[in-house]
């Protein structure tokens, strides 16, 4: 078992305040590579669409302090002690220290792995592509089921009392999106609604709340008339009671997508990801409290970005989207 040295880590929290801006930090010069759209600081020969080990030994990390992050969420806090059974394996699996560093935003998540002080990182569905090309992150893993089921869903939610009963109604009404680059949250609405006859900002106006959390509980509230979310996210909220499902009404869902990427900086050494893909792979969530918090979770299963978040990427490609820094942090 992990001892208390990875226990009795105090929580610290990655803001964009702490982290210089990814548009200034110092940029290496142009690799004469193969990339596709990966930023110009990293090669893919491989075509597999995430950044290369480099071809330099030297260039390899093999820190001895791991820092992990899971996506933002509403209370850092509570996800450091959910996610601490974990941090023990990892700890013992890998035989380093393993920090949780609580994140507040996804462009702070990105610049600390692109800034080399983020080993291991879950990555939402929207930002994934995000911190590949402009982070080096490689996606491994995802939660999913014993049978290797994943994923999750857009869910379109208004107050049960509202006038609004299916996707039609949404014209002339306030819609809470979440931020720009969440999938559930914004990029897949703008791409899904328009076949179902709705399309955002030009049939309703279009608030960002920040937030899954936010977006619901402002609709449980009556201070949006409706909101996309991510069913992984709502679910969990309504198991710990923040709100009550009779309060709302679902008017659309969506096919399943991918959920939170797990990822390896791209230029760890090869050993140490074979350790982390082995703590990752081996972990039991039966009886944990992460196994709690992601109920129907018991395994994460290996992925691969290339085909995994294809259906991700043509979301993404229909809303115009490119993957600069200047996106990531509108």
């Amino acid at each position: 078992m992990a001892t208390s040295l990875f226990r009795k880590r105090p929580l610290a929290i990655l803001t964009a305040a702490s982290l210089l801006p990814l548009a200034l930090l110092t940029t290496p010069a142009l690799a004469e590579c193969e990339r596709g759209d990966l930023d110009t600081i990293y090669c893919d020969e491989n075509g597999d669409m995430v950044a290369d080990r480099p071809a330099d030994e030297s260039e390899w990390a093999n820190p001895d302090t791991l820092i992990f992050a899971y996506t933002p969420v509403e209370d850092p806090a509570i996800y450091s002690d959910i996610w601490q059974p974990f941090i023990d394996h990892l700890a013992e699996v890998t035989e380093r220290d393993v920090r949780f560093f609580a994140v507040q935003s996804n462009a702070a998540q990105v610049e600390a792995m692109r800034s080399g002080r983020l080993h291991i990182a879950g990555f939402s569905t929207g930002p994934t592509p995000f911190a590949v090309n402009l982070a080096g992150a490689v996606p491994f893993a995802l939660m999913g089921s014993d049978d290797g089921q994943f994923g999750y869903t857009l869910q379109l939610f208004t107050h049960v009392d509202s006038d609004i009963h299916e996707v039609e109604d949404l014209k002339g009404k306030r819609v809470a999106h979440t931020s720009p680059t969440s999938n559930s949250g914004n990029l897949a609405p703008r791409a899904l609604l328009p076949e179902l006859g709705i399309t955002p900002d030009e049939d309703y106006e279009v608030v960002y709340s920040g937030s899954h959390d936010q977006s619901m509980l402002g609709v449980v509230a009556k201070d949006y008339d409706a909101a996309p979310v991510a069913s992984e996210v709502v679910e969990r909220m309504a198991a710990r009671g923040l709100y009550d499902e009779e309060d709302v009404r679902l008017i659309f869902e969506s096919d399943r997508f991918p959920t939170t990427s797990y990822n390896y900086a791209h230029n760890l050494h090869p050993d140490l990801v074979e350790k982390i893909e082995e703590a990752f792979f081996s972990f039991d969530f039966i009886g944990t409290e992460l196994g709690e918090e992601f109920e129907g979770v018991e395994k994460f299963i290996p992925i691969n970005y290339q085909d995994n978040w294809k259906v991700i990427r043509t979301i993404q490609a229909a809303n115009n989207v490119s993957y600069t820094p200047e996106n990531l942090e509108e």
